[in-house]
């Protein structure tokens, strides 16, 4: 189920389809004289071509002594096995938690995102699963590869350089995140999925221009701003309570001498609560690079 491998990119906000044009994706710095820490805005789904180094980054990484991506423990066999322990309830047909009107959505958004075997495939998945399900089948279709997303290259250059890599959360605490929410909070996260489907393909082209040329801006107001007023409950879930939580990381390491490269989607480094401003709130200065 390879689909299982993609749960970590959504979380992150990185469904960002990347063309062949140079890509310039933002970068921060933040040191207080001992310890330096880069933050490095990603997407974890780009196809083979796509050039995002720049000597920037390349100097940022030759400097870190360690790298921390979101999760490392994705194997397809630990994420299969939670997707079925957490996301997976046959008993319960995603059909009977839903309205009529919502069960037309389920079937137009599956319809337009080309999901093999329709909504009768979603019926066995709590809303959840159902809603990333739906957000992923058409990257799926296009090719999308996660192993080639910037998180996976860059941790393939660290282990060559023999640099020790950690996440800032486990697998299961990412998916124990949305299957812990309430049901019409889940609800809300299938929803939407629904509003994603029939936007079509003009949001993933702007959002990969704004990705591309590290515009922090437009992707507060094609991504953040949508979820912030449309679904805030699920705001303050995926994004704001993440980066207060990983803002506590970083500001507890800048307590120790040492440099460290930190890359998370950019989604996160994006908008009023964005990860630089929970670190400034906690008296921790970033600046851009």
């Amino acid at each position: 189920m390879k689909l299982l491998r993609l749960i970590g990119a959504l979380l992150a906000l990185s469904l960002l389809f990347v063309g062949t044009a140079m890509a310039q994706p933002g970068l921060w710095v933040a040191s207080n004289g001992h310890a330096t820490v880069y933050l490095f805005g990603t997407v974890h789904l780009l196809p083979s071509d796509t050039n995002w180094r720049s000597p920037a980054l390349d100097k940022a990484l030759a400097e870190s002594q360690r790298l921390s991506i979101e999760i490392v423990d994705d194997d397809p066999a630990s994420m299969q096995a939670l997707v079925m322990k957490h996301g997976v309830d046959p008993a319960h047909p995603l059909s009977s938690k839903l309205d009529e009107a919502d069960e037309q959505q389920l079937e137009t958004a599956a319809s337009l995102a080309g999901l093999p075997g329709g909504a009768a495939a979603l019926q066995s998945m709590q809303p959840w699963l159902a809603a990333i399900t739906l957000s992923m089948a058409p990257l799926m279709q296009a090719g999308m590869d996660p192993e080639l997303g910037v998180d996976k290259l860059l941790k393939a250059r660290m282990q060559e350089a023999g640099k020790p890599i950690d996440g800032l959360e486990t697998a299961e605490q990412q998916i124990r995140m949305l299957a812990d929410l309430s049901e019409p909070m889940q609800l809300e996260f299938l929803r939407q999925s629904f509003k994603e489907a029939s936007e079509g393909p003009q949001k993933l082209r702007e959002l990969i221009d704004a990705w591309r040329d590290g515009d922090t801006a437009a992707i507060a107001h094609i991504e953040d701003e949508d979820l912030r007023k449309q679904s805030p409950r699920l705001y303050q879930s995926l994004i704001v309570e993440r980066n207060q939580a990983w803002a506590r990381v970083i500001a507890e390491r800048m307590k120790q001498p040492g440099v460290s490269f930190i890359a998370v989607g950019a989604g996160h480094l994006a908008g009023p609560d964005s990860l630089q401003v929970q670190l400034e709130r906690l008296g921790v200065t970033v600046r851009r690079e």
